[in-house]
């Protein structure tokens, strides 16, 4: 018996020999393998200098000067928040449903992988917040090959320890909620909140926060943005789960719970794209100016920066109220001028060309088909000339641009050419004088159907606005004062003078003659043949250089014609120019950017202000008591009233303006009503606007609606009254007079006739201008 109970126990001992051996070497494998794994064998590790600084492919993001986010260049819509800026219902809601043991390991849940392991899944995943983290930060979603997978899991578990000891546990929470995906381009939580709900994180309510941590389990599926029935169930389900989790870690009491619960999902889903939002036209006029900064403005390792990955900061100088009052004055204005335009062209069989010959139009026609998208794009796949032109002609479904919204229609693509010729367009920009700071700036109407910005991109005729140049000219050279008087009667240039090659004989528009009248008048009024003695006085060379000095960078011929505007310019030349005279003779270049700072806040960037003087103070202070008399007596009076009206004033948007402070302005309309202008000034903000359509042939036949004062005035009116009636700009606008200089040596202070009752008067009497 002893005999077999030793054999029984040598047999015992050979099984539990073997166990341990499989055991140790079972164990030591795995060691192995996650050493081998930790030191890259499996695929490269992230390094120290990289946990450090994962690159998440963040955004770049504009800032506004009063600290709003006007757009983000991106390849994925990212925006880092620090913990500091998370509510504390987001990280209960986050740690109570996806890791409620966050805050007591370090990196690997044992509890809950032990737990994965026993159910084999079936109770759910193991993953931690941190090991979700590694993820996204270093492979993404990764293979779904089960061998991969394993190798995968293992370098999430030693990547989850390292950040563990690299990181607190709070900067882990938000490098998490700074790297998910949440779709509908919004990459991180602060991109979320703003696309589905429109606010920041720091104000999520309980419920929005619980909706945003519901969709980390799948953020397709459990879209709140979803226009299916079902899903959208799926998601008020998952976000009340979130809530029942939150009170089962006793982060929300259960009658928080139950109110909640009954909530529905209010969304304000507004997402983000770079054609559409708020500042489109500037916001693209930054890509293409960051693109020269990026490579005058280098790493300290002599790369580039990446405007769409490398997070910078950019901080204009754009007003974020002022933009949206800008824009709103715009498409106000000339929705409503638009109305008017199809009915000046109701009869018009050539529409929206006006005395065109159908070779001309056929011109214009073919180069916009030549300009287009489906053009380039058929030419790229070797589509012939002939087949291309045929396919302008056959009818398609589209979507096209109206003032009520995108309209599906079905239209042939030389059909839809000829449409959008008769829209109206417009450019604005606004800039305070003394800093060259810009505050608006809409370069047209929409950006996604129209991407010529007529603010810079666009110059155009200015008509009568040009001659503030002319009569600066002649007060610095000649020593005239606004109160100086002058003829207004016909007046001839000999052929060969100042190179002409015919006579010039100049006409006012109405073919009247005033006789002697002072310069504040002849300018209040737009007279052309003062204008033309001016230059006649002058010489077209001293105005182009004045011009010039002025900061307008267009090629200006030295030819007396310029006199009454047949010159093309910017509307930002056009602003920065009119603001010299605001800012005391002293120009200052525009400015669209106060500083630019890395992700990590570091300022790359302020720039220099570009001033030089033009003028002296005193001349200034003259020219600007001239433009007064344009909104005392002249085109732009119709701003000070406060009633009354006559023809044409039902599209006189935004009327009365009433606006009683000072204002210096001028109007501007070119040949045939193509061009409308306005550019008008108080002490600390010059705002011009052009209006026309993109091209020149298509335009109002009458001054009633197509002159300066009609087109592009209103808009101007509109504006300042949005700025005036908000005491919240960050930005305040002046409503006191232009300061004037001490012992000033030119008469500015003329004799003014008894004040007539100006709304008894027919507005055209009044407001139509000596143009051309």
């Amino acid at each position: 018996m002893a005999k077999n109970n030793s054999s029984n126990n040598e047999d015992y001992s050979k099984y539990v020999r073997k166990f341990w051996k499989i055991f140790g070497i079972g164990f030591l494998s795995v060691i192995l393998f996650f050493l081998l794994a930790s030191w890259g064998v499996f695929g490269a590790m992230p390094s120290f200098d990289q946990l450090e600084n994962p690159d998440s492919n963040v955004a770049t993001e504009i800032i506004s000067y009063d600290g709003e986010t006007l757009g983000k260049f991106y390849l994925e819509n990212r925006t880092p928040v620090k913990y500091a800026d998370l509510p504390k219902h987001l990280v209960d809601a986050l740690i109570s449903t996806e890791d409620e043991r966050f805050y007591e390991h370090s990196g690997i849940d044992s509890k809950g992988t032990l737990r994965a392991i026993v159910t084999l899944g079936g109770s759910g995943g193991a993953s931690t917040i941190t090991q979700q983290l590694a993820k996204n930060l270093f492979h993404g979603e990764g293979s779904h090959f089960f061998l991969f997978r394993i190798v995968q899991k293992a370098k999430e578990w030693i990547i989850a320890t390292k950040l563990e000891r690299q990181y607190t546990k709070d900067e882990l929470i938000a490098m998490y909620l700074n790297t998910v995906d949440f779709t509908h381009n919004a990459v991180g939580i602060r991109s979320a909140s703003k696309t589905y709900f429109g606010e920041e994180p720091k104000d999520l309510k309980v419920e929005e926060a619980a909706v945003l941590v519901g969709m980390l389990k799948n953020p397709s599926l459990y879209n709140p943005a979803s226009q299916s029935e079902k899903r959208r169930t799926l998601v008020f389900n998952r976000r009340n789960t979130v809530l029942h989790q939150m009170v089962k870690n006793n982060k929300l009491t259960e009658a928080e719970k139950v109110k909640l619960q009954k909530e529905p999902i209010k969304l304000h889903y507004t997402p983000e794209s770079h054609k559409e939002g708020v500042a489109t036209y500037f916001r693209e006029y930054l890509r293409e100016y960051m693109k020269q900064w990026l490579k005058e403005n280098k790493k300290e390792d002599g790369t580039e920066y990446d405007l769409y990955t490398d997070g910078l900061k950019i901080y204009t100088t754009i007003d974020s109220k002022m933009q949206k009052y800008a824009e709103e004055a715009v498409d106000e204005h000339l929705a409503n001028l638009q109305e008017q335009f199809y009915i000046d062209q109701k009869n018009n069989k050539n529409a929206p060309f006006v005395k065109l010959s159908d070779a001309e139009t056929q011109k214009i026609l073919e180069r916009a088909m030549k300009n287009s998208e489906r053009w380039r794009m058929m030419t790229e796949e070797g589509k012939s000339e002939q087949e291309i032109k045929a396919s302008f002609k056959k009818k398609t479904r589209m979507s096209v641009f109206t003032w009520k919204g995108e309209k599906d229609t079905l239209m042939t693509p030389l059909d839809s050419i000829r449409y959008y010729k008769h829209f109206l367009q417009s450019g604005m920009m606004s800039m305070e004088p003394q800093t060259g700071y810009v505050k608006a700036w809409v370069g047209g109407i929409n950006y996604k159907h129209f991407q010529y910005d007529h603010v810079q991109q666009g110059a155009r005729q200015v008509g009568s606005t040009f001659k503030p140049f002319v009569y600066a000219t002649a007060i610095e050279q000649l020593h005239y004062s606004p109160c100086d008087s002058i003829r207004d009667e016909p007046f001839s240039m000999p052929k060969g003078k100042y190179g002409i090659d015919a006579d010039w004989n100049p006409q006012n528009s109405n073919g009247k003659y005033l006789g002697t009248v002072t310069l504040k008048k002849a300018l209040a009024l737009s007279i052309n043949t003062v204008s033309a003695k001016l230059i006649d006085r002058v010489g077209p060379k001293a105005v182009v250089d004045m011009t010039h000095k002025l900061g307008v960078e267009s090629n200006i011929p030295e030819q007396p014609a310029i006199a009454l505007g047949a010159v093309e310019i910017t509307v930002s030349d056009m602003v920065a120019a009119y603001s010299t005279f605001a800012n005391q003779g002293m120009y200052v270049k525009p400015i669209i950017i106060t500083k630019i700072e890395d992700k990590n806040g570091v300022v790359l960037f302020q720039p220099k202000v570009e001033t030089h003087e033009v003028v002296s103070k005193d001349i200034a202070y003259a020219i600007i008591k001239l433009l007064e008399g344009v909104t005392e007596s002249g085109s732009g009076a119709r701003l000070k009233w406060g009633g009354g009206g006559g023809n044409g004033y039902d599209r006189m948007t935004g009327y009365p303006y009433a606006i009683i402070n000072p204002i210096a302005g001028k109007t501007g309309t070119t040949q045939n009503q193509s061009d409308g202008w306005f550019v008008g000034m108080v002490p600390n903000l010059a705002t011009g606007v052009w209006v026309g359509n993109e091209d020149r042939s298509a335009h109002f036949k009458s001054l009633t609606y197509g002159q300066g004062a009609t087109m592009a005035l209103p808009i101007w009116g509109l504006f300042m009254k949005k700025c005036y009636a908000d005491d919240s700009l960050v930005y305040k606008i002046s409503e006191k007079p232009f300061e004037r200089p001490a012992n000033l040596s030119i008469k500015v202070d003329c004799w003014k006739a008894p004040v007539v009752d100006t709304t008894a008067v027919d507005s055209t009497a009044i407001d139509s201008e000596f143009d051309f």
